[in-house]
């Protein structure tokens, strides 16, 4: 899935009046490389499938120190930065009552640049040239009802204009009682959001007070601002030194530069021709508004207050609820959140969130991108040990490459540390007759095995307290085998597991049976042998590169086939549930592999399978053991990719830990859930007995629900410079790909254009979309580059499992290249997720896709050659396609009712409630609709003349209802899945809407509905909630909860997550 070069502006879009500062202007962006495909073995891992265009050589980086052939470089276009700075509503409407140029798109499709403007007095938005008379060419505040950003009518949807330009140029104003709609494309995004926010202020500022914006009495932030100075004034003089200034305001925002501070200073100091080497108050809360305002964060905040430029605690309540996608919030915690995060003590007090507060808050760990329930185990760890991937590392001592590479124990501690729960120790012959630990005789340097093994003793579960596994190479002699196992008893004790296997049991014990338990695995001598030592095969990688460094001894076959090596029966007897076996084919394995036993596959034999046989290394792994690791061509210590292997359910990749890059941040960012303890469930169709599943599908998965990835770039904030970057200016001009792994079907790589000359803080703001068909294993990977690079060109990357992704707007913590966390570096996204129903890439119908019919693709069987099973398959067959009939039509009515209501499909049932309540709030016509709470679905129904577009969106309602009801009802026939689209319509046990929300009781008892007219407000019975159940897992849905006192639209999710119609976010 490429995205194509985002479209510029149409030809001749004219700059506005007062253009803004701080982001991508235009539109224009350079294209974006392709999409990687599925990862397929390989020797060279810093190699791709073939792709439209090469991705960047960092993006792909993994330590091979191999760069990709240079492609063409990529240019984007955008404006100058300028000193036009929007951190206040008072400034929205400034730029609005200066005016600007903006195109007006008519209904055939047609643009027209038009001057729009303002009112001096606040009441109306005028255009010109117009043919239509001066009054004509307006639209009274007033009469506004919703202001839309992006393409969200049908006019800005239609066929002809949907690819001209940027969907964040474009937003329409709807108004009058028929709800018509102003379509308009701005040249930038900072000029939409303006308007936007200041069309929004004024529509509730001109219902809520009389005073205009940025008059009267200083502001809360003001006030703060002005007491914090007045703390550091400590002459009392009403002025401090620059350079006091200076670090006052680098200790309130830490990642900011100095060097930025001290231009800010100089140049407010000129402009006011006050130079000198101190500041007034007035100065410094002005550099402090410039530089600390964020102009995203600003209009989000703006979005959701209900008066002034703060939030109160139901404005928070709301965006918790309809925006982060959170549930059982109440006012109480909203307190918790001012008093924690609001810096001024007025603040608290009242209750307020002003902007610095807000910013604080979404910057810190509660709004983190990570799910903080994936922070702790939180995933069944009763399976067998077969159904988890087990962290697993490779040649953990070394620090460099595997052919020269100086050993070293720290590397263990670092291994352990990270919750690595496999590790490989290959032993040689001391120099002092005490086994040590290396990979080969070339090696730089050795570590003793008894202090390897002290250390493991004292760091194995300090980072997890599931099983070790001690993978045991041995290369020594049988003496020295002997002194091994005996340090190994004598310095582990109750630790190792020696309890032989039980051979009524057809699986291995769970890492919960074998908590704080260490493992062995290693070759076991043969029942029949009842001598001190024997004879066993050695297939392991260790000998396989000795013999190709030349090393390999006398005992290697002359034609070929297996080595045979000495093993001691003392260390034999300390392997027990991991007993390393040779490899014949899958066939033997199924037929005679005890389960305690594992194999161990090179990466190019573990690739072949996986490439020519994937459904019968799947079906393999999910009673055994495996582990793969590198090729011994890898002496530069380069990765292989895991997900080539994760995808065929192979549970041990072994992974060289000092080699940092792309492979080892796929590595420890799938590991980092679950709480970093090592373990992950593999997903349920690679553990089930019965399963079809093939590892190189190209499309979405019999039995598993694909899912749509809606991820918007918002901006960076304090992005270093490429270290490797040569000689060059200060100044970056990053850009940022964001990229899936996972299963062929899923891999796929976006980019944004590059922000232009845009300091450490860029601003993106471009929306991108992938098709996720097996969720439980794509990871999404973050990586900032720079477009302007000498030398280098990587800034920074973050790597996240899809599974443990939140809702709403987030702030995404990034590191170097190595792992470590950079300072105050950060990504601000919007992630939203939503269900896709049938094959291929997801589509879109209704208002936004009319362009033709979509053939609905209906669940096949497949033939097993046994008469009796096909034959009752067959007659399945047509209740299949009623149930996908069925379950196609509640996905189409929720999309329709998404689209009239003026949303994305990424929207959930929350603010589709909240746009209907906002436009009864602004209506003058007061309309009535009541929600009928009597009924199991709650109809909708309008009480008298409403206008087209809500009967329209009434109607799309009721159709949804509807086909939920029949789904429903069918559902002990087919099995549709009722009960998942049952939950998105059904209010169970009652969605109320309500404006100046009056309850009528009818004579019935259960007969309770709300009735709305006018103000708009929603609340419920807390009669009506009794007895509601509270299932493990959520989505946002379409629940409400009790809050009389909320001042709009108030939705609680109580339902579990849909897998065919999931709305609004992972779990």
């Amino acid at each position: 899935m490429a995205e194509g070069p985002r479209g510029a502006p149409p030809p001749g879009s004219p700059r506005p009046a007062a253009p803004l500062p701080n982001g991508p202007r235009g539109g224009g962006g350079g294209g974006s490389p392709g999409s990687g495909s599925g990862s397929s073995s390989r020797e060279d891992s810093a190699e791709r499938s073939p792709a439209p265009a090469a991705p960047r050589a960092s993006i792909m980086k993994d330590g091979s120190r191999q760069r990709l052939p240079q492609k063409k470089k990529t240019v984007s276009f955008s404006s100058m930065p300028n000193d036009r700075k929007i951190n206040s509503t008072a400034a929205c409407i400034s730029l609005m009552l200066e005016g600007c140029e903006l195109k007006k798109v008519r209904s055939n499709s047609r643009m027209y640049s038009r001057f729009f403007v303002l009112d001096a007095d606040m009441r109306s938005v005028r255009w010109e040239p117009s043919k239509k008379d001066s009054e004509k060419a307006k639209i009274e505040i007033k009469s506004v009802k919703e202001v839309r950003v992006g393409k969200k009518t049908p006019v800005l949807r239609s066929n002809g204009l949907s690819d001209q330009f940027p969907d964040e140029c474009a937003f329409s104003i709807i108004y009058g009682d028929n709800y018509e709609s102003l379509d308009l494309v701005a040249s930038s995004a900072d000029v939409v959001s303006a308007w936007v926010m200041g069309l929004r202020y004024l529509v509730s500022y001109g219902k809520h007070s009389p005073e205009a914006p940025g008059t009267g009495h200083p502001s809360l932030r003001t006030s703060w601002i002005s007491s914090v100075f007045d703390l550091a004034d400590l002459e009392k003089s009403g002025r401090i030194p620059v350079s006091r200034a200076v670090q006052l305001i680098k200790a309130l925002n830490p990642g900011m530069k100095t060097s930025t501070i001290e231009l800010k200073f100089k140049e407010l100091q000129k402009a006011n021709e006050r130079p000198g080497m101190e500041v007034a108050c007035d100065l410094f809360v002005e550099a402090y508004c410039e530089l600390c305002t964020r102009p995203e964060i600003f209009f989000l905040l703006v979005q959701f207050s209900s008066n002034k430029e703060y939030l109160g605690v139901k404005d928070l309540l709301m965006f918790l609820e309809v925006e982060q996608g959170m549930e059982g919030v109440t006012e109480e915690k909203c307190l918790e959140i001012v008093s924690k995060y609001e810096p001024s003590k007025e603040g608290r007090e009242k209750g307020y969130l002003a902007i610095d507060g807000f910013t604080r808050y979404l910057l810190s760990a509660d709004c983190s991108i990570f799910d903080p329930q994936h922070r702790k185990v939180c995933q069944d760890m009763a399976q067998p040990l077969s159904h988890y991937y087990i962290s697993s590392a490779h040649s953990a001592c070394l620090l460099e490459d595997n052919f020269w590479g100086r050993s070293d124990i720290s590397g263990y501690i670092s291994a352990l540390g990270l919750g690595c729960r496999s590790i490989e120790l290959v032993l040689w012959d001391g120099p002092e007759g005490e086994p040590v630990v290396y990979t080969s005789p070339s090696a730089a340097s050795c570590v003793p095995f008894r202090a390897v093994v002290g250390l493991i003793d004292q760091h194995a579960f300090t980072a997890s307290a599931y099983p070790l596994i001690l993978c045991l190479v041995v290369r020594c002699s049988a003496p020295q085998q002997r002194l091994a196992a005996q340090c190994l008893r004598k310095t582990l004790g109750e630790k190792l597991y020696l309890e032989p296997p039980n051979p009524m049991a057809s699986y291995l014990p769970s890492p919960e049976e074998l908590k704080g338990r260490i493992l062995i695995k290693g070759k076991k001598l043969p029942p029949t042998c009842e001598d001190s030592e024997g004879e066993v095969s050695d297939e392991e990688e260790g000998w396989e590169l000795a013999r190709r460094l030349g090393q390999e001894d006398r005992e290697a076959p002359e034609g070929g086939g297996l080595r045979r090596v000495r093993l001691s029966r003392e260390l034999s007897e300390l392997v027990s549930l991991c007993q390393a076996v040779p490899f014949q084919d899958f066939e033997s394995s199924r037929r005679g592999q005890r389960y305690w036993e594992m194999c161990s596959f090179s990466e190019v034999e573990a690739g072949r399978f996986a490439n020519e046989c994937p459904a019968e290394l799947v079906s393999y792994n999910k009673r055994f053991l495996s582990r793969i690791y590198p090729s011994p061509m890898r002496i530069d210590a380069s990765n292989m990719n895991p997900q080539d292997f994760w995808k065929c359910g192979c549970q041990m990749v072994a992974m060289n830990y000092q080699t940092p890059g792309l492979m080892m941040d796929l590595n420890a960012g799938w590991f980092r859930q679950n709480g970093a303890c090592g373990y992950v469930l593999r997903p349920a169709i690679m553990r089930e007995e019965v399963s079809y599943f093939s590892a190189n599908a190209k499309d979405s998965l019999p039995g598993v629900p694909a899912q749509l990835l809606h991820l918007k770039v918002i901006s960076g904030q304090n992005l270093p410079k490429p270290k490797g970057s040569g000689a060059k200016g200060e100044v970056v001009e990053p850009y940022v790909c964001a990229e899936i792994h996972g299963i062929p079907a899923d891999c796929a790589e976006h980019r944004t254009k590059t922000a232009l000359q845009s300091g450490d803080n860029p601003i993106f703001d471009e929306s991108l979309e992938f098709q996720i068909n097996l969720p439980e294993l794509a990871v999404l990977r973050f990586v900032v580059l720079d477009d302007d690079y000498i030398g280098d060109e990587f800034i920074a990357q973050y790597t996240i499992p899809f599974e443990c992704l939140q809702p709403g707007y987030r702030h995404v913590p990034l590191q170097s290249l190595a792992g470590e966390p950079l300072p105050h570096a950060t990504l601000f996204v919007h992630v939203a997720i939503s269900d896709r129903r049938g094959g291929g890439k997801g589509h879109r119908r209704g208002l936004a896709g009319r362009r033709g019919r979509r053939v609905r693709e209906y669940t096949s069987t497949k033939a097993t050659g046994i008469k009796a099973i096909d034959e009752v398959f067959r007659t399945a067959t047509q209740p299949l396609r009623e149930a996908t009939d069925l379950r196609e039509n509640v996905q189409n009515a929720l999309v329709s009712f998404k689209e009239l209501c003026g949303l994305t499909p990424a929207a959930n049932m929350k603010q589709c409630i909240l746009t209907v309540s906002t436009w009864l709030l602004h209506s003058d016509s007061a309309p009535s609709v009541t929600l009928n709470l009597a009924e199991q679905y709650p109809p909708m129904e309008a009480q008298g003349p409403i206008p087209d577009l809500l009967r329209k969106v009434l109607t799309a309602y009721e159709t949804g209802w509807i086909s939920t009801r029949s789904c429903t009802a069918s559902r002990p026939r087919r099995g549709c899945g009722a009960a998942s689209c049952r939950r998105h319509w059904r209010a169970s046990p009652g969605t109320s809407l309500s404006s100046r929300a009056r309850l009528t009781s009818s004579s019935m008892p259960k007969q309770r509905h709300w009735t709305t007219c006018g103000r708009s407000t929603m609340r419920d019975s807390p009669a009506a909630l009794a007895g509601m159940d509270q299932p493990r897992r959520s989505l946002p849905g379409c629940v409400p909860r009790w809050s009389p006192s909320l001042r709009q639209t108030e939705v609680e999710t109580q339902h579990p997550a849909d897998p065919g119609l999931g709305l609004g976010g992972p779990d």
